[in-house]
């Protein structure tokens, strides 16, 4: 079935809780573990339907911001998500109040209850008016951003078309589009300050009633965290600043020399090759018949899967105005079907999405087969997926980028580990600011400068407009939409980067240890996973800097070849 041919139905509150309450019923009457299982089964195809239909509504929207169908649809799932949130956590207590779970824990892995325990931490039916107008910010954000029209040279355009001026060729190109960018936000700058200052409001508001001193803790809840915890971040961050900040600043260096540069700037940043930047010498229509190619080359039932993704049209990936302007990979779970929207900029981060984006696909496919759906799996996890399946596309990069292969590769690794300190700053930013809610618009701006100080002191916003105050974050959107998940990446770029190591001295072997990867996810803990591919967690002490001089070494190795007159 075609992703546009799915059928939408709204799924109720009310039929929600009418089906969950017959299967407590079933629950509090259970003779045996069995029985317990048969109603989590049952549950688990009640709580699919409302996941399904939430997921085709959102989708829809962020296809088209200016849907009013789905626009009310929204709406319904922003009041109704917390009443599902109550219905749904009526049932865990009473799975994990059944004198059989100990029994029952033999028949479902015992994670899935912790997860369940877990979940019960977020939620009181005293928050519920709370949490439909943090849901009602998020899309006023969302649908802010997808019409938000940005002016660069005389035209108007979605910001992910505009970003993709900032790896033009032409520096001043970079700087004008950079100023058009700072601009436009500027102009809505008391929109941006109003939303983000009531989400955390909001959040502060809602943490307090459930017991926590700020949003901070219940936030890592939210995130289903139940293989590491806030102190554990605290000390990958400390790791970062002294692992990978110093040797991503001693290659920026190197770049900024070579390229001649004064200093680097905001719109500098993700220039690292001399001469033009490798983008895909192919179309769109070329790009997805390439990859195809690549996934069948590289496994048939990879390649089985991409066709079966582009036979139920399941991606959507040209930009347009009032579309989402991010990009992601949701699933239809009733379909057992996947989906990828992006927004193509005839950069070399579009293939960074067909490789990217369907390592979330493929992965989801592999755990509608073989994972359990209820267990609590992180977004580092899931972020594993999609990282490495970037680097495992290397070797096949030449279809993409004809001869300018190798200066994709070096500018992919080069954004990879550069990534990781910026990615800390997203996370250390958001803790400050729910540490300190009570932070003015002007204060989180200029705590937001300090930070890029510390782990990317190499990079520059001054003269541009309005960014140079601090606002880079602004345009973020997990920061408005998905507190605390941002971590999750540079988490997951640390073990893309040990899956790259491996692949370049044994590709096929390196494949198989990530299929294993994502065949086992759903079912062991992340340190699992990671052991099992023979890697270093990024929270092992000294692994960072093990993965920031290989990261380095593979550069160094990439350098030769792009930069002959180096040699």
């Amino acid at each position: 079935m075609k992703v546009s041919e799915m059928p939408y139905e709204r799924i109720t509150v009310e039929y929600a809780k009418e089906q969950t309450e017959k299967i407590i019923a079933k629950i509090k009457a259970a003779k045996s573990a069995e029985d317990l299982k048969a109603a989590r089964d049952e549950y688990n195809k009640i709580s699919e339907e409302v996941d399904t239909a939430a997921s085709l509504a959102n989708c829809r929207f962020t296809l088209n911001t200016r849907d009013e169908f789905y626009n009310a649809e929204m709406d319904y799932y922003d009041n109704a998500m917390p009443l599902f949130s109550e219905i749904e956590n009526e049932y865990k207590k009473a799975m994990l109040d059944s004198p059989y779970r100990t029994e029952a824990e033999k028949l479902i892995n015992p994670r899935v209850f912790k997860g369940f325990e877990m979940s019960l931490k977020t939620f009181s039916p005293e928050v519920i008016e709370d949490l439909q107008a943090e849901n009602a910010l998020v899309t006023r954000y969302s649908k802010f951003m997808g019409e938000l029209a940005f002016e660069f040279e005389g035209e108007k355009m979605p910001l992910s078309v505009l970003r993709g001026k900032l790896e033009d060729d032409s520096r001043e190109v970079r700087k004008k589009a950079a100023e058009a960018i700072g601009k436009t936000m500027e102009a809505n700058a008391d929109t941006f300050d109003e939303i983000f200052d009531g989400l955390v409001k909001i959040r502060t508001q809602i943490a307090r009633k459930l017991g926590y001193k700020n949003f901070v803790e219940l936030g890592y809840y939210r995130m289903g965290r139940v293989d590491y915890d806030e102190k554990m971040v605290a000390a990958f961050r400390k790791s970062v600043e002294t692992d990978i900040v110093p040797a991503v600043a001693d290659l920026k260096e190197r770049i900024r020399n070579r390229l001649g540069l004064d200093k680097i700037m905001y719109y500098d940043d993700a220039i690292s090759v001399t001469g033009e930047m490798p983008r895909p010498v192919i179309d769109t229509p070329a790009i997805f018949e390439n990859a195809l190619k690549m996934y069948h080359n590289m496994k048939p039932e990879i390649g089985d899967f991409m066709q079966r993704m582009l036979d139920a049209e399941a991606f959507d990936v040209e930009a347009r105005d009032g579309k989402f302007g991010g990009g992601y990979c949701t699933t239809f779970a009733k379909y057992k079907q996947p989906f990828i929207l992006a927004n193509f900029n005839g950069t070399s981060g579009d293939i960074d999405v067909i490789t990217h984006e369907f390592g979330h696909a493929l992965a989801a496919d592999y755990m509608f087969k073989f994972a359990e759906p209820d267990y609590p799996t992180g977004m580092e996890t899931h972020e594993c997926h999609s990282m490495s399946m970037e680097f495992l596309c290397h070797k096949y990069m030449d279809k993409f980028f004809g001869g300018k292969a190798d200066k994709y590769r070096y500018k992919h690794i080069v954004d990879a580990i550069s990534f990781i300190p910026y990615g800390v700053i997203v996370d250390e930013f958001q803790h400050l600011v729910y540490e300190n809610p009570d932070l003015t618009p002007a204060e989180r701006k200029s705590e937001y400068l300090k930070l890029e100080k510390k782990y990317r002191p190499y990079l520059s916003f001054e003269g541009i407009p309005y960014l140079e105050l601090g606002t880079r974050w602004q345009y973020q959107m997990h920061i408005f939409e998905s507190p605390f998940y941002y971590i999750d990446y540079c988490i997951a770029q640390c073990v893309a980067l040990g899956f790259l190591a491996l692949s370049r001295a044994d590709f096929e072997d390196t494949l198989g240890k990530y299929v294993d990867f994502l065949k086992k996810t759903g079912g062991i803990s992340l340190g699992e996973l990671i052991e099992g591919a023979g890697l270093k967690s990024p929270f092992e002490p000294n692994s960072l800097n093990a993965t920031a001089e290989s990261a380095v070494k593979i550069i160094e190795e990439l350098e030769k070849e792009v930069f002959t007159c180096l040699v």
